[in-house]
């Protein structure tokens, strides 16, 4: 009878039997650790390495720690790799993976869609439960160790139930149910028209008088802010609160009342855009919490409680173990044993600590110990370093700053066409260096990891500046001026740059064209068009003396321009599931206009400068306008490529004829472009950008809402209430 051979060695099989265990409790600790440090940090950076380690860890801690149970139990008994005694620590060990399994409070749900698996978080609480409570019962005879191992069961049980009541919360389903309204009948019409019935039958002169709620004239503000409230940081997080309880609706669809449109735009319309770019950020920061982590449920009394428990449990089991006789363990496990012990109260304490030093916390304090002396200084401080800087020196102390306590990345991301197209162009006569580019491209290709090798290599982020962000402010402010019935506020939130167009400065023939490339296109076209337009005007002339005089404390129109240009474009190649609702076959458009313009820059010879080996922007955008385009592209080429190159340079060059009058012109196309992404995205969408770093889009999505511009508020008067007249 011939012999099996293991190609597996002897000696590394008695390794893995004595180690695996260890290692993998040892393996759970740590991705624990990474969470709860580095999970915080994905809301404050979209680097993909750092999302990717938050990921992977996510996907392995649970993976990691049901093994390791399972291990337990396949191991009680078996006294392969193990000393005498040892079989208590194995018991003691489980609850431990139970706390791992809860997860930290810093992450429940990587993306919305885990939410969703509440009911599977729920099915594992019940059999990790089962397989603890079966390792401790056969255990439970000569256990030593029985008391702390019942204190961490407890503990461990109360983390998996806190993560998955916050994933049923935080599933959107039962986040939509949370925040509907009792049913509402309206009166009663049986009984109304029951004694209306009664007093005809009476021959008495009776007839129904509607009552109209208050019109808007004679409204008044029902919430206002008192003097100070913005330079108060505890304030400020109150009153982001006191919106954030309205304006979550957004995530889940739901239509606001005109009493909720009014309330809001009467406040916002009273604060700067510094002062509302708090609000947002503090909003959103909320959203986030409430949607990817254990906020809701431990800031409730009943988790506070729960809280209080589990740390004390494990505290007393360190306590317990401390002082327990360990001659008869080995010296390895004793060290496990502790650094788990010592590990879980670490991980507690970060949790306290962020609990405490949290908004949620300002939140649930009563408003006269908001002003107390405690709040004021600890609290009110701590929250301060959580305040953007518009325009910081870059210190050591501020990048800490920056990386520790920030609420989002505070910068917008840039994608530059002409910039990608030339750099990704081949040569005519490529050489050897060339044609192993080529090969990596290839293979890259292969893999499907063209998108995420452009989004690293061509993706770069510039700080949102204040003369942005108010720019910003100040056109959408005007517009929820003008949005004071249904027509023109549902006007304005699908303009897409023809509101400006059409104004009487700009509505005329000579501008024909301009509204052409916005009315007559779709809206994945108009972006590219006027991206490349404004990159072609940007890099053949110098900064206009009158703009920068005119902008001495701002940024200037034309570097606002810019900067929404190379945003937007960027939300519409590397966020396509984004932008995927609005933007056609952005895509297609955009790969046919870099063919296009690879080809071009490959078959004609650009000057170079001395010492270069690559033309400067500046030298391609002046060949590209040099080209004639006196025909039409699409009479040329016909309508088989989507690309827009030339058709772009033609909307350059009547642009560029407006001389300095055409930076205003574009700046406040380029913020119509911006609010008709962010009033027509998914509101998921929007949600799981925050996970990411979050975007401006966000930002924008949010204030248009809180100025009330919009197809998601019931604009029109509120339902007349009908009252029954008898006269004599």
């Amino acid at each position: 009878m011939a012999s099996s051979i293991n190609p597996i060695p002897i000696s590394f099989r008695k390794l893995w039997e004595r180690w695996n265990l260890r290692g993998f409790i040892i393996l759970s600790l740590t991705l624990q650790t990474i969470l709860i440090l580095c999970a915080p940090f994905r809301k404050r950076t979209p680097n993909l390495v750092l999302i990717f380690l938050v990921w992977s860890s996510y996907l392995l801690a649970d993976w990691a720690a049901g093994f390791a149970v399972g291990l337990i139990s396949n191991s009680q008994g078996d006294a392969k790799g193990l000393g005498d005694n040892e079989e208590d620590l194995l018991a003691f060990w489980a609850p431990f993976l139970l706390l791992h399994l809860g997860g930290p409070d810093t992450i429940t749900a990587f993306a919305l869609e885990d939410n969703t698996l509440w009911l599977r978080h729920f099915l594992g609480l019940v059999f990790q439960v089962i397989a603890a409570v079966y390792v401790f019962i056969q255990s439970f005879p000569t256990n030593k160790l029985w008391p702390p191992t019942l204190l961490l069961f407890l503990a461990g049980t109360i983390k998996y139930a806190e993560r998955t009541r916050a994933l049923y919360r935080a599933s959107l389903d039962n986040f939509k149910e949370s925040m509907l309204k009792k049913p509402d009948p309206g009166p009663n019409y049986a009984k109304l028209m029951e004694e209306y019935s009664s007093k005809i039958e009476s021959k008495l002169p009776t007839y129904i008088e509607l009552t109209a709620e208050r019109s808007k004239e004679s409204r008044t503000v029902t919430y206002v802010a008192e003097p100070g409230d913005m330079e108060n940081n505890i304030a400020v997080v109150r009153h982001a609160y006191h919106f954030y309880e309205i304006f979550r609706g957004l995530i889940v669809d739901l239509i606001f009342s005109f009493h909720e449109r009014f309330e809001s735009r009467a406040f916002f319309h009273e604060r700067s855009a510094e002062e509302t770019f708090r609000l947002i950020a503090i909003e959103l920061n909320f959203m986030y919490e409430a949607l990817f982590t254990k906020a809701v449920v431990v800031h409730s009394k009943l988790g506070c409680l729960f809280r209080a428990i589990s740390f004390t449990a494990v505290f007393i089991a360190l306590v317990f173990f401390y002082k327990l006789e360990k001659k008869a363990f080995h010296k390895v496990d004793v060290g496990i044993t502790y650094t788990l012990l010592y590990g879980a109260l670490g991980l507690d304490s970060i949790a306290i600590f962020l609990v405490v030093f949290s908004e949620w916390t300002v939140t649930a304090m009563h408003k006269s110990w908001q002003k107390s002396w405690v709040a004021t200084k600890i609290l009110g401080n701590y929250l301060s370093l959580k305040r953007p800087r518009w325009s910081t020196e870059p210190t050591c102390l501020e990048w800490c700053r920056q990386i520790l306590f920030r609420r989002w990345c505070e910068s917008i991301s840039s994608f530059n066409f002409i910039h990608y197209s030339l750099k990704e162009h081949r040569k005519l006569s490529p050489d050897i260096f060339d044609y192993l580019g080529i090969g990596y491209i290839a293979i890259i290709n292969f893999f499907g990891l063209k998108d995420i090798r452009d989004k690293m290599k061509y993706r770069t982020s510039r700080p949102l500046t204040k003369g942005l962000w108010e720019f910003i402010f100040q056109e959408l402010k005007a517009k929820s001026v003008l949005a004071d019935d249904p027509e023109t506020a549902k006007r304005i939130s699908i303009a897409r740059g023809d509101f400006i167009l059409q104004d009487t400065e700009w509505n005329n023939a000579e501008h024909a064209t301009l509204l052409s490339s916005i009315v007559d296109v779709d809206y994945d076209q108009s972006i590219l068009l006027w991206h490349i337009a404004t990159e072609l005007c940007y890099n053949t002339e110098e900064e206009e003396t009158a703009d920068l005089e005119s902008s001495k404390n701002e940024t200037s129109r034309r570097e606002i321009s810019k900067t929404l240009s190379d945003y937007m474009l960027y939300l519409l190649v590397m966020q396509p599931s984004l932008t995927s609702s609005v933007a056609g076959i952005g895509q297609i458009r955009f790969r046919d206009t870099c063919a296009e313009a690879k080809k071009f820059f490959s078959r004609r010879k650009l000057p170079l400068r001395k010492g270069e080996e690559n033309p400067t922007l500046c030298t391609v955008c002046k060949s590209i306008l040099d080209v004639n385009t006196a025909v039409k592209p699409a009479d040329v080429k016909g309508d088989r490529s989507k690309s827009v190159l030339f058709d772009a340079c033609i909307l350059a060059k009547k642009l560029k004829e407006m001389k300095t009058k055409k930076w205003d012109l574009m700046s406040q196309v380029w913020v119509e472009l911006l609010s008709y992404t962010a009033g027509h995205c998914r509101a998921n969408d929007h949600v799981q950008l925050l996970s990411k770093g979050g975007e401006l889009v966000t930002f924008v999505w949010l204030l248009m809402a809180h100025f009330g511009i919009g197809e998601q508020f019931q604009i029109n008067e509120g339902h007349a209430r009908a009252k029954l007249i008898v006269g004599k």
